[in-house]
């Protein structure tokens, strides 16, 4: 049986603003950090942030944050790493810049998780979703306080993965 590589891990990215970071007076969220902490990191956790992006990766997957805010790659580290929470790969604004848009011309959109081999991006802005076909990957779009918001983004990477599967990918 072949070992299975980091290669043909699917990767799972998640934008953090409205999506994995919402407002504690619109969505459900986890536990704020201890008091000190949570002056230093005033965000907060979607409720059931940590649970998810775990079970994710116990199921094999990669997870990634893709977002076009200008935080540092370090202090989206620490801010999870505090919940327990190790991404395998974090693209900020200044990464994107540097390795997606570089000196083309042509504006390219805010994110393009098909250039990180990234498979499903799961986002709150409706024109990055729907760039997914043009830019070859697909998306779920989630704003609103979703109970089943865990279950659904699940159950949407196990379907790509089959159908990646089934078609040899």
């Amino acid at each position: 049986m072949k070992k299975e590589s980091s290669h043909d891990k699917m990767r799972v990215s998640f934008d953090l603003d409205e999506v994995l970071f919402v407002s504690p007076d619109t969505h459900k969220t986890e536990k704020p950090l201890p008091l000190i902490l949570g002056r230093i990191y005033k965000e907060r956790l979607r409720l059931g942030t940590v649970e998810l992006i775990n079970s994710l990766q116990k199921m094999g997957y990669e997870v990634w944050v893709y977002t076009s805010s200008y935080r540092s790659q370090r202090y989206i580290r620490h801010l999870f790493g505090l919940y327990g929470v190790k991404f395998d790969g974090i693209i900020n604004a200044q990464r994107h810049l540097a390795e997606v848009q570089r000196d083309r011309k042509q504006m390219l959109p805010q994110k393009v998780p098909s250039m990180y081999r990234i498979s499903l991006h799961v986002d709150d802005e409706s024109v990055i979703c729907s760039l997914g076909r043009q830019y070859g990957f697909e998306a779920y779009q989630l704003d609103a306080q979703d109970d089943d918001w865990k279950e659904k983004v699940i159950a949407r990477a196990e379907e790509i993965k089959k159908r990646n599967v089934s078609a040899g990918h």
